[in-house]
């Protein structure tokens, strides 16, 4: 039985540059999360599914094909049910990008519990806070993270697994944990005596980033995991068998879960898995393995763009490369599809919430600075910040989506799913607009947005200013306190191999005073070697303004390269 779309099949704008590959709807079996790999297997059991580098050397690690790949998960959640796993309970993971990561997420699922994924560059206190607010009966965890992972686990008194993720771990003093490897080894399977319902069970509790208060789990079902899959794979229109797939993204976050893992594994692709992203290992790997599909954040894209290694390499096997989690300058874009030889780069929008992906460009138009399109049985609209009515093409406002891949609301939190949940719509917190053909531009995000002298100031839009400056490789905008404003633009930025100080914060304000109103020009401008970037390459504006207000209540100048420690507190 086939899953109805959710979205309406009435006349909507964007559907006048529908991709022409594609149907308005697709039809979603009704199936649990782990028939992504499952429904491969006849076809393509002897086909590689993962090979496991250095992201040091490309080294080979680990190679499994899909066959060993389904053995491994099927040993996992039969070696979970013996540890007393069953349907509805949660299992943690802290693990970096890995065969074992993958193996987990299929494995839980397979015993009929969901996977709580932990940001592998998570401290003790937040570990200890996922797991708590989870309610998780088992964590795995790379042995790497053994000494951190096992006070936390005992003082909870959830079991503890570790796993081997390429690196030598020494985890001899550490009592009472089980072996990954075992478990994986077994060769066991058990027979499934649970029903999953996919509308309604949950596969994946994942966690936001936490930007304002504590992280909130989003319960994310089997149907929105499934769905979502479906969508991003048809629309990038992946062949299969055929694809090679890099895998830099963190799987524990949602763009690498579904961008860089389910997404691969339900077109029968070869996963290039690398635990880190570094531009010039990347590079070579992508010659190398002739890979396809890059899916990246846009920080990543200027990393390879300015290593000069990097741009030795060959990238002309690269098909259409998504980029998400942060707005994509329209410099970037343009020098990366330069580089590759032909427009390869397009931007596409999503969050945790959303599973994630809800807009791309379509392959055949893309607009250089919009997020595209909304993905089949996917709806959206403008709504009014304050109101919440639906506002016409042009204006700026709230998006709102709705679709089969959006979250069922945020785990324990009520009061928090009612406040963005209205009417089946989901309020995603970003500004953004509509065209007449339908393209959606983000804005910026509400949270962002900076209020000087009653005038409102959009960071994105200056940033895309800065970004055409000839020596700007990296920007940022935050609103800092000035006490005759109240709030004024500060400009964080990294030059292009430039020593700091080969332009004035003076010359980088006359720059932007040709290509903006007065008001929206940075105040004040700092020079960086880094910007805080996070595990998702994510620029983590909200380090940079908690310091910038603590320095406002003391009285007290930010002092120069304070943006570099604010990468070390990250």
């Amino acid at each position: 039985m086939k899953k109805k779309q959710d979205a309406s099949t009435e006349e909507r704008p964007w559907f006048k540059v529908w991709p022409g590959h594609l149907p308005k709807n697709l039809e979603y079996p009704e199936v649990p999360a782990w028939w992504i790999i499952e429904h491969n297997i006849d076809r393509f059991a002897g086909n590689t599914a993962i090979v496991f580098v250095n992201h040091e050397d490309l080294g080979e690690i680990e190679r499994l094909s899909y066959k060993e790949l389904w053995q491994k998960a099927n040993s996992l959640a039969h070696g979970l049910r013996e540890l007393g796993v069953k349907k509805g309970d949660r299992v943690a993971t802290l693990l970096p990008n890995s065969p074992a990561i993958i193996i987990s997420y299929y494995g839980i699922w397979m015993s009929g519990a969901s996977i709580t994924p932990c940001n592998a560059m998570a401290k003790e206190k937040e570990l200890e806070y996922q797991l708590k607010d989870s309610g998780a009966r088992i964590l795995i965890a790379a042995d790497t993270f053994g000494a951190m992972a096992a006070p936390v686990a005992g003082s909870l008194g959830i079991k503890l697994i570790l796993a081997s993720v390429g690196e030598k771990a020494d985890t001899g003093a550490i009592k009472n944990t089980l072996d990954f490897r075992k478990l994986i080894s077994s060769g066991k399977t058990r027979p499934t005596d649970f029903t999953i319902d996919p509308d309604e069970n949950m596969a994946v509790l994942l966690y936001t980033g936490g930007t304002t208060g504590d992280p909130k789990g989003a319960i994310l079902t089997h149907r929105n995991i499934v769905a979502n899959t479906m969508q991003f794979a048809h629309w990038y229109d992946f062949k299969p068998g055929e694809e090679v797939s890099l895998c830099t993204i963190p799987m524990s976050h949602s763009g690498g879960m579904s961008g860089v893992m389910n997404v691969p594994l339900y077109a029968g692709a070869t996963l290039v898995v690398m635990k880190r992203f570094f531009p010039e290992p990347v590079a070579k790997a992508i010659e190398k393995y002739r890979v396809t599909r890059f899916f990246g954040v846009p920080t990543m894209y200027v990393a390879l763009l300015n290593n000069e290694n990097a741009r030795k390499c060959c990238m002309t096997s690269l098909k259409a490369c998504r980029t998400n989690a942060a707005p994509l300058p329209v410099a970037v874009k343009q020098a990366f599809d330069k580089f590759v030889g032909r427009e390869v780069l397009v931007e596409g929008y999503g969050l945790t919430e959303t599973s994630p992906l809800t807009h791309a460009n379509p392959l055949e138009k893309p607009k250089a600075g919009s997020i595209g399109i909304p993905l089949p049985d996917t709806d959206c609209k403008i709504v009014d910040i304050q109101t919440g009515e639906d506002l016409k093409e042009g204006c700026e406002g709230e998006l709102a989506i709705r679709g089969p891949q959006v979250m069922k609301g945020y785990w324990n939190k009520p009061e928090a799913t009612a406040k963005v949940m209205a009417d089946g719509w989901f309020r995603t917190g970003d500004v953004a607009c509509m065209d007449e053909e339908g393209y959606f531009f983000i804005i910026d995000r509400l949270k962002d947005m900076i209020i000087c002298g009653g005038y409102k100031v959009w960071p994105r839009e200056v940033e895309e200013a800065l970004y055409k400056h000839p020596q700007v490789r990296m920007a940022m905008v935050v609103g800092v306190p000035d006490d005759y404003y109240g709030e004024v633009p500060k400009a964080l930025i990294v030059l292009k191999d430039n020593p700091e100080g080969n332009i004035s914060s003076d010359e980088v304000i006359a720059f932007c005073k040709k290509n903006m109103a007065a008001y929206k020009m940075p105040r004040i401008v700092e020079f960086c070697t880094e910007l805080p970037i996070s595990a998702a390459g994510k620029v983590l504006k909200r380090l940079v303004r908690e310091k910038e207000k603590e320095a406002h209540r003391s009285s007290k100048e930010p002092s120069k390269g304070d943006c570099d420690a604010y990468r070390k507190k990250q």
